[in-house]
Parts: structure tokens; sequence; C-alpha cells
């Protein structure tokens, strides 16, 4: 496909070692030439090379950059167009001074995730391997990264792909039958139509039951950590995190808001949320924060209830238990290095069956166990992503979804011994349904709609 040359600075906003501009399009050479000073002309130069030189204005030829500008020419490139990546100092001045002089040459301002974008509309990349390019960017842990790597290589889609292929064989076994009647029996192509599909709807199935993993392993658990105040929340915080985030005094109330940070639990990425102590309190600031707490609790997917061992069972611990009765949850019995007064017994009733972990947040005792505990709860056979396809997408769970929704109305069907071709309608839509997870049949408003998520530059 035809596109105009964008360009834009690829790099992060701030001071550092080096900035990079990337040009993609027909122009790309043309404009980098026009603003390059080297020994030898970039459209002259072999692809895939790198070479020394300077920006120039091109009207008052003013040095603007000490550069090496990469040149890499079609179609062996990432959006399968000539791309020039210019290499300068790194800082806000210096990059946006080089990027000013490329749009001034002809270049437009790329859109977000308009590299990404050019990429799958030339072919060299699915929507799904779009998406998982998303995915690579904002993974927070080495599991998570793992998982979006292989969805950029494609390992969902060639599965997808396969399927596809299975369906559309099927398919044209029906439409052999509906032709030429004479060479198969209708019952012999309604058992080949029933066996095709449930291998598939297996395979469906399969990835699906990846879902709940995938989609944690790129979005991580919100962890809401509860308690009354002064029980060591802001502690426990600090302890996951390694770093002292949250104030901690022995002061009551001290966390008046919500404090947020993303944690690495072996592998798995936790949005840790430190909340205000729930309690009855006349503080209006405190209040304000009570209330935040409570609207993070209905929103959380795991819940840190912290007790003090060191003290009696309190109504307000009690009324927090019955806050989370259907909630996933972690007991953690801080303070286990001073004498304790919490009636154990009554602690684990109330738990109800929930992991209740003895920990000295103060002598960080008890991490170690309550990181086990929080990978079991969610991944009962441990997280493994060498040989998996994870589904994590919440746009792929749902094709997924509808492709086996439409599969199984084919196989209600054809036991009902329904004529083949009103089998085939369902078929045909589960292979179209599988088609939108890769791209195939995805309109424009989608498209634009993934790729506008991009940062710009990607």
């Amino acid at each position: 496909m035809e596109f105009d040359t964008i360009a834009a600075i690829s790099t992060p906003s701030g001071e550092g070692a080096i900035a990079i501009v990337r040009l993609s399009g027909d122009q790309a050479l043309t404009i980098a030439d026009q603003i390059y000073k080297g020994k030898s002309r970039l459209v002259d130069v072999a692809s895939h090379t790198i070479h020394y030189g300077h920006i120039v204005h091109p009207d008052s030829e003013e040095v603007i950059e000490e550069v090496m500008v990469s040149v890499l020419r079609a179609p062996r490139t990432f959006t399968r167009e000539d791309i020039v990546e210019i290499n300068c100092h790194g800082g806000l001045v210096s990059v946006n001074r080089v990027l000013d002089v490329v749009l001034s040459e002809g270049a437009r301002l790329a859109e977000p995730g308009e590299f990404t974008k050019r990429a799958f509309l030339n072919g060299r990349i699915d929507l799904s391997q779009a998406e998982g390019v998303i995915d690579l960017i904002r993974a927070k842990t080495d599991r998570a990264m793992n998982v979006a790597m292989k969805q950029v290589e494609g390992r969902l889609s060639n599965k997808i792909r396969r399927l596809r292929q299975q369906l559309i064989e099927t398919v044209a076994s029906v439409e052999v039958n509906i032709d030429y009647p004479e060479y198969d029996a209708e019952d012999v192509t309604l058992e080949l139509l029933k066996r095709e599909a449930r291998a598939v709807r297996e395979e469906i199935e399969g990835l699906l039951a990846t879902a709940k993993q995938g989609k944690i392993l790129r979005e991580g658990i919100s962890t809401a950590i509860i308690g009354r105040p002064n029980v060591g929340k802001s502690s426990l915080m600090n302890s996951l995190v390694h770093e002292n985030k949250a104030i901690v005094t022995d002061v009551p109330g001290t966390t008046r808001d919500v404090l947020e940070e993303y944690v690495n639990v072996r592998g798995v990425p936790l949005r840790l949320i430190d909340t205000a102590g729930i309690r009855e309190t006349e503080d209006i600031v405190e209040k304000i924060g009570v209330e935040r707490s409570r609207q993070v609790l209905k929103e959380a997917d795991l819940i840190l209830l912290v007790i003090n061992s060191a003290e009696e069972l309190t109504e307000e611990d009690e009324a927090l238990f019955e806050a989370i009765r259907d909630l996933n949850a972690v007991i953690v019995m801080n303070k286990t290095d001073l004498e304790k007064k919490v009636d154990e017994t009554r602690l684990r009733e109330l738990a109800e069956g929930r992991p209740l972990i003895q920990a000295s947040l103060l002598k960080d005792e008890g991490i170690e166990e309550l990181e086990q505990a929080i990978a079991r709860l969610f991944f009962e056979e441990g997280v493994e992503t060498q040989d998996l396809s994870y589904v994590s997408n919440a746009r792929h769970i749902s094709l997924l979804n509808q492709a086996k929704k439409s599969i199984d109305d084919a196989l209600e069907a054809a036991e009902l011994s329904m004529p083949v071709d009103m089998v085939q309608i369902d078929i045909t839509r589960a292979w179209e349904q599988l088609g939108e997870i890769i791209g195939d049949n995805a309109h424009d408003g989608l498209i634009d709609q993934l790729f506008s998520q991009f940062c710009l530059g990607k």
C-alpha cells in the first residue's frame, strides 16, 4: 500500500544518552538526505547500514546535531517501507530540533501507533501480533513479557490460522455434498462435520482455559491492602515493593489516601493499593480516605487483610471479614514478634479456609510465605510460559467465546439432523469470528481504535 512519509520521536521524552527520530515512507531517504551531511548521500548507501554525519538546516546550513543515521530499505523493515532512524543526543531540545527540520522538509508527524499500523496494513504482521506489541511495551514482569513476545512472534496467530483452515476445509466438504449429492451421503457429511467441529471446539476451549492466567499476566492483579489503622498495612506495602513508598509511624490514621504501586510477585504483576485504615473517624480528610478505601475494596481482585496479632480481635476486624466474605483474600497476621493476644482459633474461623500468613513486617518475616500463597491462589500449578499460548486480550477472549458458541450451534443443528447447508452457516460464522482475531475481517473503526492506544513513534 502507498502512504505519505511519516516521522516521530521514537524514544521516551527527557534526558538520555540517545534519542531517535524515525521516518517511514517512500520519501524517507530523500527527506533525510536534504538535511544530512556525511561522506555519502543516504540514497546511495546500502540497506541496513549506519552512517556518521550531521543534521544541518537546509536553508541556513547551520549544524543542528551530530548524528548516526540508520538506513533500512523496503521491504526488509518493520513497516515494509523505507525507514530512516536518526540517532541524536538525548534531551528535549536536540531531538525536537531534528524532528522540526524533518517535518519542514515534507514529512508528516505520525499518529500514535502509525508505524505499527503500517506494518499491519502492509502485511508485515497481523492484528493479534500488533496487539502483542502493545503488551510487550506495557509488560511489567518477565513472564508477562514472554507471553507478549510469543504473541508478537505469531504463536497465537498460527494456531488461529490452523483452526480456520480446519473449518474452511469442513465447509468445502459440505459444499461438495450440496453441489454433488450423488458423491456422498448426507449423514456421512454430517458425521464428518461433527467430528471436525468438535476438534476445533476442543482447541478453542484449551485457549480459553488460559484466559484467566493470561489476563492476570497482561493486566496484573488489583490488590488492596486493608485493615484497621496502625496494623501494618503500609509496612506490608513497603516490604512487597522493597522500598519505603508509604509513611510508617505509630500514629493511627497516617495513610490518608490510596497509594498505588506495581510489584512483581513470582512473575505475576500486582497493582498494589495501600488504603487508609477503615474505621469510623471525625477527621474529615481521613474520612475521605476511608471512603476511597471502601470503593477500592469493591473493585479489587485480591484482598490482603492485615490483622494485629498483638491485640485482641475487635468489632472493626470482624466487620472487615464480613466485607470480604465473597472475595479472594489472604489474611496477614502481623506483629508476631510481639506477645500474641489474638484468638487464633476465632481468626481461622473468620478466615473460612483462606490462607493465613504469620508475619513480622518489622523483621521482614513472612513475605516469602505470602508471595507463595498469592501465586498458589491464582496459579495453582505455577505460571508456565514456555509452551503455552496464553490468551490475555479481552477482545480475543470475546471472539473465541463467540466462535465456540457458533460451533456449539452447528453441533446442535447437526445432532438434530438439520440440512447440512443450515449447519454450514454456523461453521462459516465461527470461521469469520476467528478471522477477526488476526484482522482478516476487522473493520476500519476497530483498527483505528486499537492503534490509537500505542504511544507516539511506535
